[in-house]
């Protein structure tokens, strides 16, 4: 029937699932355009990019059931966006390279996880230095004994320690502006010279009524990035569960310190939670350095599984 007859055409149906449609795939193409205030929805996007495609096949058998015009060209531009559109945030692979160094990044949870269990599946990956993050006092005796003979020293301060294989000296804390230790940072004389070995865990964010409650983690990168950008060594290596993926904005400041800057990945990598991980938080950036590879190690305890890299430095 025309519109006289009440019944509306295939161009007329579905204008409130194309224009949904449409601001989906603008989001995804532009997260910068989700506001960051109120409560932090821009971050919270940005924290789970690749749960964005399942949309995608919803929104285009939607238009196909619906025979709609504005459905279906909005659907068209969300898959383009998907298919064609920039991937996981992450430096590939380079298999020409010849690494030098293989770090490792765990935040151990170390009031119920089992040190001997958790050095092992991190030694299970013979690394040079082992960034564990979220061990209590109480249990750093335990935990430093595991890794001892292959990697003889170490640093701690607070919750955060290094363990490596080469020397390491003038470990000091980094502020975080929240009272507690959850950041080091020490100069480990490896391959090629020394470089500055940065071990971190920002406070965490909590998803509530009031929305994503990131301000106290922003906080603390915030702070973690004035201390990255006096970094007097050019080779840095930033480890830890920095509490956010690499889209997230707040992750910008250390993250974007100089152009040099890549973050060691392949595929999504997801870290947490650790029985079935749906977004990656772990996480190893560097400057100065070229990421081979990078991968997950099984679970090792704990609500994160832990992250591997292999560098050229």
């Amino acid at each position: 029937m025309d519109g006289r007859g009440g019944r509306r055409g295939p161009g007329r149906r579905g204008a409130v699932a194309g224009a949904l449609t449409a601001a989906l795939a603008l989001a995804v193409a532009l997260p910068c355009l989700v506001p960051e205030t109120p409560a932090h929805p821009g971050a919270l996007w940005e924290t789970v990019p690749p749960w964005s495609a399942p949309p995608v096949p919803v929104a285009a058998a939607a238009a196909l059931v619906r025979r709609s015009l504005p459905a279906g060209s909005a659907a068209l531009p969300l898959l383009a966006v998907r298919v064609l559109g920039p991937g996981p945030p992450l430096v590939a692979p380079d298999p020409g390279a010849e690494p030098n160094l293989t770090v490792v990044t765990h935040n151990v949870d170390a009031a119920t996880s089992v040190p001997a269990a958790v050095s092992g599946v991190l030694l299970s990956a013979a690394p040079d230095p082992v960034a564990p993050e979220e061990v209590i006092r109480e249990r750093w005796e335990a935990y430093d004994a595991a890794p001892a003979g292959p990697l003889p020293y170490s640093a701690r301060e607070g919750t955060a320690g290094l363990w490596s294989r080469h020397p390491v000296v003038d470990a000091a804390p980094v502020d975080t502006g929240t009272g507690r230790a959850r950041a080091l940072r020490a100069e480990a004389d490896g391959p090629g010279g020394v470089s500055a070995v940065y071990v971190v865990r920002p406070a965490s964010v909590r998803v509530d009524a009031s929305g994503f409650d990131a301000d106290r983690r922003n906080a603390a990168v915030r702070a973690l990035g004035e201390s990255i950008a006096g970094e007097p060594l050019e080779r840095v290596v930033f480890m830890g569960d920095l509490n956010a993926s690499v889209d997230d904005r707040g992750l910008r400041p250390p993250t974007s310190r100089r152009e040099s800057a890549r973050q060691a990945g392949e595929g999504l990598g997801f870290s947490r939670p650790a029985g079935f991980p749906v977004v990656r938080i772990d996480h190893i950036p560097t400057c100065g350095a070229q990421a081979v590879r990078s991968w997950s190690l099984p679970e090792a305890g704990g609500d994160h599984v832990p992250v591997a890299a292999r560098l050229r430095l």
